[in-house]
């Protein structure tokens, strides 16, 4: 989970249009790309995102369940999966667009080393378009009994799936930027919002120099604090990933206080 920043003056009011309108700005330090990206519990330190195509990036797909499958009078979503890469934003726009004429909620499954900054943009996204976003597993009826690659070509066929929907074990900070997003945020009661810190990442193998890494992270602490506000979101959540800079393990919320920080808006 990654964001994307340049060093000139001309480049940062760049980002800042481009976020405005939901796209992502992928900005250079001294030539090198850059990418923020979330430290793992377990101090896994997963390789950056490199700038080609890449396993499990984030798909979407129309799916469908029983009356209520998705929340009260809902019964069809469109579900996204997988990891957020540079081009996520993309491909979350091209799903939207192929049901521009049906507006769904969208379900967030995600997993692996995420790109914090296109989250941030996804979630951007979301509010522009008036999406409310749910965290859950999408599990299409067609998957049960194939292989995992005839399953991935059934997501990727435009067809509306027969599904359910089943609650994940935790919702990380790439998770949290996009449900920041929705309009109406909901999470089920089984799942833990997990705050953890964040690492520089240099897509071309190059070392960030401290006082850049300094910089960059303070310039993000900035932005998440004024991404959340406006998205009604409680913005010190800003001050517990600085909190947890450096510590594995991070911090777990409760349901209670997922309500509170304005994480979730309702079941």
């Amino acid at each position: 989970m990654r964001e994307h920043w340049n060093a000139s003056n001309a480049e940062v009011s760049l980002c800042a249009l481009l976020a405005r309108v939901g796209l992502v700005a992928m900005l250079a330090i001294g030539g090198a790309q850059i990418a923020l990206g979330q430290t793992r519990p377990g101090g896994d330190r997963a390789p950056p995102p490199g700038t080609g195509a890449l396993p499990d990036a984030i798909l979407t797909y129309p799916a469908h369940g029983e009356f209520g499958a998705c929340g009260e009078d809902c019964s069809h979503w469109l579900a996204a999966e997988g990891t957020v890469h540079w081009d996520g934003h993309k491909r979350i726009i091209a799903g939207l667009d192929r049901l521009a004429d049906r507006r769904r909620p969208v379900f967030i499954d995600l997993r692996g080393q995420s790109d914090l900054g296109v989250a941030i943009s996804i979630g951007r996204i979301f509010r522009g378009r008036g999406i409310d976003v749910g965290v859950g597993r999408t599990i299409p009826d067609q998957c049960r009994g194939v292989s995992e690659s005839d399953c991935i070509a059934l997501k990727l066929s435009g067809a509306s799936l027969d599904a359910s929907l089943s609650s994940i074990d935790t919702c990380e900070l790439p998770c949290i930027f996009m449900l920041a997003g929705g309009v109406r945020r909901t999470l089920p009661e089984d799942t833990t919002v997990l705050i953890h810190g964040t690492q520089l990442f240099s897509r071309l193998g190059l070392n960030i120099a401290d006082d850049h890494r300094r910089g960059l992270h303070a310039r993000f602490r900035e932005q998440t604090k004024l991404y959340f506000a406006q998205m009604g979101v409680d913005p010190t959540i800003a001050d517990l990933i600085d909190a947890n800079e450096g510590i594995a393990r991070g911090t777990r919320l409760s349901r209670a206080d997922s309500v509170r920080f304005r994480i979730v808006t309702g079941r």
